[in-house]
């Protein structure tokens, strides 16, 4: 039994538990808010998936913290890249956007879905990084592209 109140203990060396749990759900907030647009307009990737990809990234970051403060040896042989990580989380959300991207004829379909997607893991990674303000930031102007637009849009096909 000590031992397992000993590994839990010591699992919170870089981010206090706490904190980890604000960035976990600030991430979670803001996606759902950018599929919660995605949700109303019935596209492919909605709600469900905009949270869980903001909550991934932001918890992949949340751990490269967490492994950067672990011992792996000395010191000096240790080298801790924080690019490489977001680079596999940009890899693996594009990938998960590409997915839902499809051709019908000449018509391509759901590349905005795919980009808020791809937007929603970069506003996951700010939350892990501690980077709220910046996330909030970006998750309003996403926000506002993809309600504004799709109304300027609109008003434009209408006109035609």
């Amino acid at each position: 039994m000590d031992q397992i109140v000993t590994e839990l203990k010591g699992t919170f060396a870089a981010v206090p538990p706490l904190t980890a749990f604000i960035r976990l759900l600030a991430a979670a907030v803001l996606g759902g808010l950018i599929g919660l647009e995605r949700e109303w307009r019935s596209k492919p990737a909605g709600l469900r998936t905009h949270i869980l990809v903001a909550l991934a990234a932001c918890l992949f970051i949340v751990v490269s913290q967490q492994l950067s403060q672990l011992s792996f040896g000395p010191k000096d042989s240790m080298k801790v890249d924080p690019l490489r990580l977001v680079e596999a989380v940009t890899a693996g959300v594009a990938f998960l956007a590409a997915g839902i991207i499809f051709t019908k004829g000449d018509t391509v379909k759901n590349t905005t879905t795919g980009a808020s997607m791809w937007l929603a893991g970069g506003i996951g990674l700010a939350c892990g990084a501690g980077q709220m303000p910046l996330a909030a930031m970006a998750t309003a102007l996403t926000v506002a592209v993809l309600w504004i637009l799709k109304r300027v849009v609109q008003a434009g096909e209408e006109s035609s």
